[in-house]
């Protein structure tokens, strides 16, 4: 079983709920596989500590130009009009190419009538792999200056699914709602939405909540850091119209604890040093489970 993490803003407590529910579940004996698709900033790792063995460089295949055969030819500019993100542009006689906007799907090698364009292989990241304790562990990491995200998180996903074939996979998904947290939860069976306590978590949750429901991906929401302000509040529980409707139910309410701050500041898993919140993520992961495998079936 593959279970998402997301939210829909940074810094709700994503990570922190993530890495504690996979380090429990190997605890429990399940073989658990660690997946760090935040791969613009992949943190993990600080919490973790894996012993990272391999390194895989990822490719994207971009249009290279043959500027001669293309004059010889006439410039067309069909290869520009086949593109739908701009990576290739025409003007007049010249025909310019930014592989940093290339999504790599050849529509431009199948349009060009003089064969001028061939593909060649552009660096974008690396996926590092390793072992973290019990958990196997494999992370992406998106170059600096590229900004293509998704096909870097396509490699730590088949990774996974090469590597790891069965047991369960706990995914660390971007935050928001763009492309890439879009392939991230991709194929998932199943999606944990961590909503932030706040004005703007229970706002960008709304967002998070309606994209889910949009790719029809199963999903249940844990409300973190929640305060007694908060919770006293009509927000918490109408973030977003999926709740509303009771499509997706809410699995925890995990209190505002300093402690767990203090913890992640030092770099400390919190469920090794407050009793609490390991029992609140023991409680949450049992729950997960039940509602993931009766929502799969």
């Amino acid at each position: 079983m593959r279970i998402a993490v997301a939210s829909g803003k940074g810094g709700a407590g994503k990570t922190t709920i993530a890495t504690s529910l996979a380090v429990i579940a190997a605890e429990r004996g399940l073989t658990t596989t660690f997946l760090d698709c935040d791969v613009e900033e992949p943190n993990g790792h600080l919490f973790l500590h894996p012993a990272l063995c391999q390194k895989q460089v990822v490719n994207v295949p971009v249009p290279q130009l043959d500027e001669k055969t293309c004059r010889d030819h006439g410039v067309c500019g069909r290869c520009g009009q086949a593109c739908h993100f701009s990576a290739i542009v025409c003007l007049g006689d010249v025909v310019v190419v930014n592989p940093d906007l290339c999504h790599g799907c050849g529509a431009c090698i199948l349009a060009c009538p003089a064969n001028a364009l061939k593909e060649v292989p552009h660096r974008t990241g690396v996926v590092e792999s390793g072992q973290a304790g019990a958990l196997r562990f494999a992370q992406g990491l998106l170059d600096v200056g590229q900004a293509m995200a998704s096909p870097v998180i396509r490699r730590v996903k088949e990774w996974g699914a090469q590597e790891v074939p069965a047991g369960l996979t706990i995914v660390d998904a971007p935050p928001g709602t763009a492309c890439p947290t879009v392939e991230a939860v991709r194929g998932s069976d199943f999606v944990l939405l961590v909503v932030e306590a706040t004005p703007f978590g229970l706002h960008d949750a709304a967002l998070a909540a309606d994209t889910l429901e949009a790719l029809g991906v199963r999903a249940a929401a844990v409300l973190n850091r929640v305060d007694r302000f908060v919770e006293a509040g009509r927000g918490i529980t109408e973030f977003g119209g999926a709740i509303l409707r009771g499509t997706m139910p809410v699995l925890a309410r995990i209190p505002a604890d300093r402690q767990v701050a203090e913890a992640y500041a030092r770099g400390q898993m919190p469920i090794g040093v407050v009793p609490r919140f390991r029992q609140a993520m023991e409680r949450l992961l049992t729950r997960l489970l039940e509602v993931a495998r009766r929502e799969a079936a």
